[in-house]
């Protein structure tokens, strides 16, 4: 079969459903757009969530214990795989804190030398609050160490709000997909119907279904590709341009692996593929129904 006759027969689908072709293709634009501004939105979503981990801090407090046994819990707790820094603090550096956080108020009550040496810990963002408490549940066992302060309800809150915002976007996205797919399936049912009379011609002369079936996925794959071009636009659209002036506070969110093609060949990828399935699905289960007689 000519590739010619195969692109020139797809195009001819959309003259002959104007409407349905239309109504197929502003649904994949709007699918694929929603999905992409949803990866671009929780991409960055993700990206806050791990930086604000980052800043989340475990102190250990320490009895008073030599230099020895010090020495001991910092190489204890450097071990551990998601702690990524370890900082000890001693009795004179947290009155030196102490003085700048509480001014010449706190100066009296820091000479006295009362605050306890601490290590200062911080954790990789991959890190989960259970991973997180396990690890300060036997820290609080070393010999030496006399409390350990950790925001836990924070971490779980932001892990809670993450985990809520990936399935949320994921059952979003999934709708909209199937929405899409379907209105593809429909435009090539209706295509397949407006043909139904030179299909059994066909038919007749002995043409197999999947001879009959290749325009149709081709009809189905344009309008994926011509979908794809026009969401990749109104999303540089909306991110480059529209955001920025409207909502300068914002500023522009960065793209998925700071690269812009990532996102946007996936784009493209996902309305390709949404096209073929649709017309796919269509087109085997119509064509093997249209009968020869």
């Amino acid at each position: 079969m000519s590739i010619t006759y195969v692109v020139k027969e797809g195009v001819s689908g959309f003259r002959r459903t104007k409407l349905a072709s239309f109504t197929s293709v502003t649904a994949l634009v709007f699918a694929v757009l929603l999905v992409g501004l949803l990866a671009r939105v929780g991409y960055n979503a993700y990206q806050v969530v791990h930086a604000l981990k980052q800043s989340i801090e475990v102190e250990v407090f320490l009895l008073d214990v030599n230099q020895q046994r010090t020495n001991r819990i910092a190489a204890d707790l450097r071990a551990y795989p998601f702690v990524t820094e370890a900082e000890y603090i001693s009795k004179e550096e947290a009155g030196r804190i102490f003085r700048e956080e509480f001014g010449t108020e706190g100066e009296s009550l820091a000479d006295l030398n009362f605050l306890p040496a601490s290590f200062r810990l911080q954790f990789a963002p991959e890190a989960s609050a259970a991973e997180i408490r396990n690890i300060i549940t036997e820290i609080e066992q070393f010999q030496g160490v006399d409390e350990v302060v950790f925001n836990q309800q924070l971490l779980e809150t932001l892990e809670e709000r993450l985990e809520l915002l990936v399935l949320a976007g994921a059952g979003i996205g999934l709708l909209i997909l199937f929405t899409a797919i379907v209105l593809v399936f429909n435009t090539i049912r209706l295509t397949i119907y407006a043909k139904r009379n030179i299909i059994r011609t066909m038919k007749l002369v002995g043409a197999t279904n999947s001879f009959i079936r290749r325009p149709f996925l081709m009809e189905g794959f344009l309008q994926g590709m011509l979908a794809a071009m026009i969401a990749a636009g109104l999303h540089w659209l909306i991110f480059e341009l529209i955001i920025p002036f409207y909502l300068p506070q914002f500023g522009v969110l960065a793209w998925p692996f700071e690269r812009w093609y990532y996102l946007t060949g996936i784009m493209t990828l996902l309305s390709i593929v949404m096209g073929l399935w649709g017309s796919r699905w269509a087109a085997r289960k119509f064509i093997s129904q249209t009968s020869i007689s």
